[in-house]
């Protein structure tokens, strides 16, 4: 499979790499409450307050958690002084959260109160990693979130229009304090390494080269019908936008390349491993040790691994990993003709997909997905496919796909990438959320282990509803799982080096070609994260196993998915004892 990037709004909060209000932003006080006031309307109003806190913090939060502001001509402050107000606020806000006792809330507010808990320890633990100050990074960066800004800024009335105008006139001088954020980073001894230095070199050299129409800021200017917008709007791509994102490439080149560092394990930063414990607990919300999620993720693999080669056996004859590895990628039936056909097929798998896993469900979302291939600009970067969300349900969501390397993807790859991006997996998930759950706080409240670990389960669950179309997807599906648990941590903490993690990968026949290359640094910039799929599958397999234990003959597949969908994003622990809760309530008569 290929890993998806977080949500955008997750991606931005959580990296550090969201914008930030001016230097006199101050923390809130702790507000006294009437204890007339019951613990729920308690924990609502601190989760309005945090909503409202990181809009402040960063206006443009507000389009992607469905929040309406008129603050739409600021990007915001990135200087240390913004981060340390907003920090200072976090920390408030995480203690009065926690003086609320779980036991006096409902269900659904006791996993708001957990998952509140969860996003504020994880993000101050974080800290130590100064995410800010190393935030060159061709997955997430701070460049790439603003093409999501561009998608969602209003442009309707004459006002919007002049506000848009106003932000992105701004631009420069967001590109000048990354610059500062980055030389402070330097100068502390923290930055991104070399290899991934050059990926966004090639990202900003393709934002420089590009015409004003043909880049994502554009989108703004697409949805205006106003002449004179597009042309003003134009001329700000093509003059002080454009001067801006060149002043930051010979800023990389001449600057920030000769100094960034060789290594790519996090552990060569100040305070590394303390870096990696706390963003391994960010991404997947549980608290083990590396140490014990290498330990796992070996042992996981060596199961997946016994299962491919009697898989092997029965498939090609033969139960030598390496043979069935090469049969599988070098099968002319299992692989593409050109671009446009891994287009066409990944459409057709997203509609068989759609159509099989509505058996496996109580109900199935109501909001569209397209496939569509990366944007131009991260064509060739490394960059891997993901869900593009879109939280306006009327518009269409995207799986993007980077289909400019057809030529090194497999049938069943691209079987298996289809499924954990749509149906059943984040499409489904997150379209449903929104139409149930949905909700400011709860867009918030962002980890990767629940939708990535859900993702991967709907892997194996698209083998159960009969999606898959190829032999080869069931051996690549089970060559890959729990790579993450074992390459992510054996290369920022154990000493792995570049080619031992490269030929670890490539041993799962999964990323055969430049595609490992490309996940490394794509670990490099994400400590942690790619741990987070198969943690969070393998706690739902393990509440599966037990719901079908403990009810017997009365359990129910779709109503199991209803229960673990209906939550939300929320930590692992929380959808634990949910779904223990609702094991113990669900009776089955005897008979």
């Amino acid at each position: 499979m290929r890993v998806s990037t977080p949500l955008v709004i997750a991606a931005l909060l959580l990296s550090g790499c969201a914008t930030l209000p001016p230097t006199d932003t101050a923390p809130a006080a702790t507000p006294t409450v009437s204890p007339a006031i019951s613990s729920d309307q308690q924990l609502d109003s601190l989760a309005d307050r945090m909503v409202a806190e990181t809009i402040a913090y960063d206006p443009t939060t507000a389009y992607f958690v469905g929040v309406k502001t008129e603050d739409h001509g600021r990007w915001g402050d990135r200087s240390p002084a913004a981060i340390a107000a907003f920090d200072a606020q976090r920390d408030a806000l995480l203690a009065a959260v926690a003086a609320i006792p779980a036991e006096g809330l409902s269900t659904p507010k006791r996993l708001v109160r957990a998952a509140m808990i969860e996003r504020l320890e994880a993000d101050r633990a974080t800290r130590v990693c100064r995410y800010e100050q190393w935030d060159v990074n061709h997955m997430s960066g701070w460049h790439l979130g603003l093409a999501d800004v561009a998608r969602e800024q209003p442009v309707a009335t004459e006002r919007e229009r002049a506000l848009a105008l106003e932000r992105w006139s701004k631009l420069p001088a967001v590109v000048a304090q990354e610059i500062a954020n980055a030389r402070r980073g330097l100068a502390a001894g923290f930055s991104a390494p070399k290899p991934v230095v050059r990926r966004v070199m090639k990202q900003i050299d393709g934002i420089v080269a590009s015409a004003p129409d043909k880049l994502p800021y554009y989108a703004i200017a697409e949805r205006s019908t106003d002449p004179a917008f597009k042309a003003q709007f134009r001329a700000l791509l093509n003059g002080p936008l454009r001067a801006a994102f060149r002043a930051y490439g010979r800023f990389l080149t001449n600057e920030y390349l000769p100094r960034a560092r060789d290594s790519i394990a996090i552990s060569a930063h100040p305070d590394g491993r303390a870096c990696y414990a706390a963003s391994l607990r960010s991404f997947t919300t549980l608290k083990r040790s590396p140490e014990e999620v290498f330990k796992l993720g070996q042992e996981t693999v060596n199961g997946n691994l016994a299962a491919v080669r009697a898989i092997g056996r029965e498939a090609f004859g033969s139960d030598q990993l390496p043979v069935i590895v090469k049969r599988i990628n070098e099968a002319r039936d299992n692989r593409f003709s050109s671009e446009a056909e891994l287009i066409a097929f990944s459409r057709a798998i997203v509609d068989r997909a759609r159509e099989r896993s509505a058996r496996l469900f109580e109900r199935m979302p109501a909001q569209q997905m397209l496939v569509e291939p990366l944007h131009a600009y991260r064509r060739g970067t490394g960059a891997s496919a993901y869900y593009e969300r879109q939280i306006d349900p009327a518009r269409p969501a995207y799986y993007r796909i980077p289909s400019e390397r057809w030529d090194s993807e497999t049938r069943g790859g691209a079987e298996i990438t289809a499924v954990h991006e749509g149906y059943p997996g984040h499409h489904m998930q997150i379209a449903l959320a929104a139409s149930t759950v949905g909700s400011p706080i709860a867009e918030l409240l962002f980890n990767s282990a629940y939708p990535e670990g859900w993702a991967r389960y709907s892997e194996a669950l698209a083998e159960e509803a009969g999606i898959y179309q190829t032999t080869y997807a069931r051996m690549t599906r089970r060559l890959w799982p729990a790579r993450g648990m074992v390459v992510d941590p054996g290369l920022h903490l154990m000493g792995w080096s570049r080619e031992q993690a490269v030929a670890f990968i490539r041993e799962s026949g999964r990323f055969a070609g430049p595609e490992a290359e490309d996940l490394i640094d794509r670990i490099v910039v994400w400590p942690g994260q790619l741990t987070a799929y198969d943690s969070g599958a393998l706690e739902i397999f393990a509440l599966r196993r037990e719901a079908e234990r403990a009810l017997g003959r009365c359990f129910d597949l779709r109503e199991f998915h209803a229960r673990v969908l209906e939550t939300g994003i929320v930590p692992l622990v929380a959808l634990r004892g949910h779904i223990e809760q609702w094991i113990a309530a669900r009776s089955c008569p005897a008979g």
